[in-house]
């Protein structure tokens, strides 16, 4: 059963991220990764993050999809014009991936190379409508195509943001422009998610509650500090700050939290940071 089957089966989905190498070393993912194999839905191959040049996550989509699992390619506007995208979406697709994750990208400011230029050629909505016209065989000024692809493509929405009402209006904008499921920014306050949840529910859309994997109470003073949308409450600060075993409170935190969006949201996507090996102690404890 394929993504997009799970999608529609009603199943509770469980999917995670991977963040390529800077550089050509693919076995530490492949090490954190390959204890998985049969027990998440999609693995997310993230493109550049924080806009950090890495391995293009396109090859590593694939490389992942040969060795059993089901990749969700990140895509993002930041980098490449529509020209570029298009041809990226079609390369893809000739090499059997066909699950995409739509997204502006995380600011060029970020970068650790401070002469790389940001293109923003497309916004998420307009390439959402690209990728639908391709799969009717046209490309997006409606030139034929020869072999259409097809695709099951996602988009991002932060259920922190304020005003919430811009971004429920966008979250609109993308579903009717093609989205087939939604992954959140982390949850952590599960009882402003639950109203999210319910001002969205005539969308009718699958919806996975973002889970992130906390390394330590610095870390979350930072996301508070430099993430917009993103509040992690002073209790699960003051909790990372006195356990004894940072790792252990981290995965306590992540499995609590997930037993919880079980009664709200479709699934979760697990934000691992490097730490995909801690979710077989995630999925372990919430016996799945």
């Amino acid at each position: 059963m394929g993504f997009r089957d799970r999608l529609g089966s009603g199943q509770f989905i469980i999917t995670m991220d991977t963040i390529p190498p800077k550089g050509v070393d693919l076995s530490g993912n492949y090490k954190r990764v390959d204890p998985l194999k049969g027990r998440v839905d999609g693995i997310n191959v993230v493109d550049m993050p924080s806009a950090v040049m890495r391995m293009s996550a396109l090859p590593v989509s694939y490389l992942l999809k040969e060795r059993g699992f089901e990749p969700i390619l990140q895509v993002t506007c930041r980098d490449r014009n529509r020209l570029s995208l298009q041809a990226d979406l079609l390369g893809a697709s000739a090499l059997g991936i066909e699950n995409f994750l739509f997204l502006k990208g995380d600011e060029i400011e970020l970068s650790h190379d401070a002469e790389a230029k940001p293109v923003f050629d497309l916004d998420t909505v307009t390439l959402l409508r690209a990728a639908r016209r391709m799969e009717k065989g046209q490309d997006l000024v409606g030139r034929e195509l020869k072999g259409a692809p097809r695709f099951c493509v996602g988009a991002a929405v932060d259920p922190g943001a304020r005003p919430l009402e811009g971004e429920i209006e966008k979250m609109e904008q993308k579903t009717a422009s093609g989205a087939e499921f939604f992954q959140t920014q982390p949850i952590f306050d599960v009882g402003n998610f639950a109203d999210f949840m319910g001002r969205v529910k005539h969308l009718d859309i699958p919806v996975l509650g973002g889970i992130l994997l906390l390394k330590s109470a610095v870390m979350a003073r930072f996301i508070n500090k430099n993430v917009p949308g993103v509040d992690i409450p002073q209790g699960i600060i003051a909790e990372m700050e006195a356990a004894a075993d940072p790792v252990e409170k981290s995965i306590e935190i992540a499995v609590r939290t997930i037993t919880v969006l079980k009664g709200i949201a479709r699934g979760v996507h697990i934000m691992t940071i490097n730490w995909e090996d801690k979710i077989p102690l995630i999925l372990d404890a919430l016996g799945l």
